[in-house]
């Protein structure tokens, strides 16, 4: 019995372990584009910061970066919302794929759903 208590702790104390490994490689910048309703490519810019399972850091479209609020990690799903400069707030719902290296997006803009693709910046 006290065999498979432990076998069953270990389980349990790895997969916390993979579980925190996966939401500290979110830490970091990260880009993409997004297709605007007139055709044209958006830049998205992020810097996430995550602490547990509280994700903050910045969110940049045209213009200056503005603060992430209401951010969590739950596994490899992360949701958001980014407030603009003139108030306008855009939930936003991801997906974190640790194989690619990317983040799969889901941006909520006046009711419509846009979707982007992030990468990984690395400095070098």
């Amino acid at each position: 019995m006290k065999t498979k208590a432990f076998i069953t702790l270990s389980l349990v104390c790895c997969f916390m372990i993979c579980l925190a490994a996966t939401i500290a490689d979110l830490s970091g910048k990260w880009t993409g584009t997004v297709r605007t309703p007139d055709g044209n490519d958006l830049q998205l810019n992020y810097v996430f910061k995550i602490d547990g399972n509280q994700l903050t850091g910045t969110g940049q479209g045209d213009g200056e970066p503005s603060p992430i609020s209401e951010g969590k990690v739950d596994g490899d799903v992360i949701t958001f919302k980014v407030t603009s400069h003139e108030g306008e707030v855009f939930p936003h719902t991801g997906k974190y794929y640790a194989q690619g290296d990317s983040i799969g997006m889901d941006i909520e803009v006046n009711g419509a759903k846009f979707h982007s693709t992030l990468k990984r910046v690395t400095d070098k």
